[in-house]
């Protein structure tokens, strides 16, 4: 803990030197930051992320940090992740002590930061989201607090020097992030991952640098062509054709018309 009161200030200092930071939605961070239990949910390009974050949030009580082990196997950079407040987590393989972990120091008040992707998308477009995040906030009673990070190159990927935008949007509350039937329970994660994509995507459209590759707009699918009703039959017409001979009997049988007087 100690290392990591005297890392942070010094990394703060070494990220703006190198890169040109503007955060955006800082009231939005404020507002959680009020000792409840809350989840920062990212979009992820670099590695670097989860520090520029760090240091966007700066705050003394470190964030908790979920990243997958593969980034703890070089011993130095294990050695910061873990100053910085980072734990590893075993992807793909149902590590539930460590989600049962992280759920705990979240409902302790301790701001959680886990990437809803999974992993990097490297060109700044948004990846399909996983469930463990919404998984978590909700054992916690937490709210999820949508993150963008735009970095202002022609590729989306983090350049040294380059401009980047951290920008934070309004949480989504705890009360809309309950799953009051468990029968029902991939329906309503489905329906969160949509509610914060469609967070993320906003946030993009509403602070990307001129240039920013956007969103495609969803497309509906085509409603399927209804068939034509089928025509009406038509009565045939009881009427004898102009051509048709005709017939003595019907004229014989058809009384003359009576001759009125002229007064």
């Amino acid at each position: 803990m100690v290392l990591y009161w005297i890392l942070l200030p010094i990394i703060w200092v070494l990220v703006h030197l190198i890169w040109h930071v503007e955060v955006e939605g800082r009231e939005n961070l404020r507002a959680v930051r009020d000792g409840r239990a809350f989840v920062i949910c990212p979009n992820h390009v670099a590695n670097l992320d989860p520090v520029f974050i760090a240091i966007t949030v700066f705050d003394w009580r470190r964030l908790v940090i979920l990243a997958k082990e593969e980034l703890f196997a070089n011993p130095l950079a294990g050695w910061f992740l873990r100053c910085m407040g980072a734990v590893s987590i075993q992807r793909g393989k149902g590590d539930t002590v460590t989600i049962d972990h992280i759920t705990d120091a979240c409902k302790r008040g301790r701001g959680v930061m886990i990437f809803p992707e999974g992993t990097r998308t490297k060109n700044g477009q948004l990846g399909p989201l996983k469930s463990g995040a919404f998984v978590i906030a909700t054992a916690a009673g937490a709210d999820i607090l949508p993150c963008r990070i735009i970095y202002n190159t022609k590729d989306g990927r983090m350049r040294p020097f380059c401009a980047m935008r951290i920008c934070f949007g309004p949480a989504i509350p705890a009360a809309e992030l309950r799953i009051e039937d468990p029968k029902h329970k991939v329906s309503a994660l489905r329906k969160m991952k949509g509610r914060l994509k469609t967070e993320l995507d906003g946030l993009l459209v509403a602070h990307a640098f001129e240039g920013t590759a956007l969103p495609a707009p969803e497309e509906k699918p085509a409603r399927p062509a209804r068939k034509p009703a089928p025509a009406p039959e038509e009565t045939p017409a009881l009427t004898l054709e102009a051509d048709a001979p005709a017939s003595p009997a019907l004229d014989a049988a058809e009384p003359a018309p009576e001759q009125k007087e002229t007064l």
